[in-house]
């Protein structure tokens, strides 16, 4: 989907600032909506690609103006309605009245103390013990479909398109362009692509610096 969360190479947004020492989260209720998302993924059984795919749909202005949380937050609401679990008022009902969050049940997910394990272990959606026939080989030049799905899709515009060459292979992951659709994993190969900077990015570009992008097998092709 092409959509503002797609930023990369857009023009009139600055730099990036980077804040050195970040910390995981800024306050509080960061920590408790990552929680929050953790949880709901369990019980209701959804995913990244899931998520992801639902915070591409939320409107440019409040996209623009949220924080990543926020964005989170808007996204499993999303997906609770979507799926019939809970509505817009019973949601806003449970905001007014928010459950302690020193209290836990069976079943309740992890725990606040237990989120910052959670983000060091990740949620790898690599599938070693599936073997499909991988179509390109280190060293190879490749070329980026110009595609403009309607639907998540983990290829960013700016290469789109672009000739580079296949620099790694990590081996078979699921396809998040299907799975946020629920049409299955299939899974395939992903590899890291390195383009040069001029490629992308025309003469202006500073010679000699590249770019490297972990992508999908179906987001290629031979050059």
């Amino acid at each position: 989907m092409d959509g503002i969360h797609d930023l990369g190479g857009m023009h009139g947004f600055g730099p990036i600032a980077r804040e050195a020492d970040e910390p995981l989260f800024h306050a509080e209720w960061e920590k408790r909506a990552f929680g929050i998302a953790l949880q709901a993924a369990d019980g209701v059984g959804f995913g990244d690609d899931h998520l992801r795919s639902h915070i591409e749909r939320i409107p440019p202005q409040t996209y623009l103006r949220a924080s990543y949380y926020e964005l989170w937050l808007r996204a499993v609401e999303a997906i609770l309605t979507e799926r019939g679990i809970l509505s817009a008022p019973e949601i806003a009902a449970r905001m007014a009245a928010p459950k302690d969050p020193g209290r836990r049940v069976p079943g309740d997910g992890p725990s606040l103390d237990e989120i910052e394990a959670a983000i060091a272990a990740g949620a790898s959606t690599r599938r070693p013990g599936v073997h499909v026939e991988a179509r390109f080989r280190i060293g190879q030049a490749v070329r980026v479909k110009n595609d403009h799905p309607a639907h998540h899709t983990r290829v960013p515009r700016y290469v789109r398109a672009r000739r580079g060459q296949v620099v790694a292979g990590h081996g078979v992951f699921v396809f998040p362009d299907s799975n946020a659709q629920d049409r299955g994993e299939q899974p395939q190969h992903c590899y890291t692509v390195k383009f040069a900077a001029e490629e992308l990015w025309g003469a202006q570009a500073s010679a000699g610096d590249s770019l490297c992008l972990d992508l999908w097998e179906s987001y290629l092709d031979t050059a």
